[in-house]
């Protein structure tokens, strides 16, 4: 591997993606080389907010075994929500 230049597909700066940075993507199993460049992956998870803050969870009942429950998420009506075991258990079975 050596290191390559891409540019970014956000502000169109070139910006190089190190042999290092190569390695940590192939060992994480990751496919794509990154489209933008260090500043506006940065600046994209800044607006993305939520940084250093406690993430909004949402109280439920789960679906099956009747247990109070967080989520992270906002349940929909009709969809069924689980507490950690039996979604657990539940993902298990796919």
């Amino acid at each position: 591997m050596t290191d390559k230049r891409l540019v970014c597909r956000e502000c169109g700066t070139e910006f190089l993606f190190t042999e290092g940075e190569q390695e940590f993507y192939e060992k994480r199993g990751l496919q794509n080389e990154p489209g933008r460049c260090p500043d506006c992956r940065a600046s994209r998870r800044r607006a993305r907010g939520n940084e250093g803050e406690a993430r909004q969870m949402f109280t439920v009942i789960c679906a099956s075994c009747g247990k109070e429950a967080e989520v992270p998420f906002q349940p929909r009506l009709g969809k069924p929500v689980y507490c950690s075991e039996c979604f657990a258990s539940e993902r298990s079975t796919y």
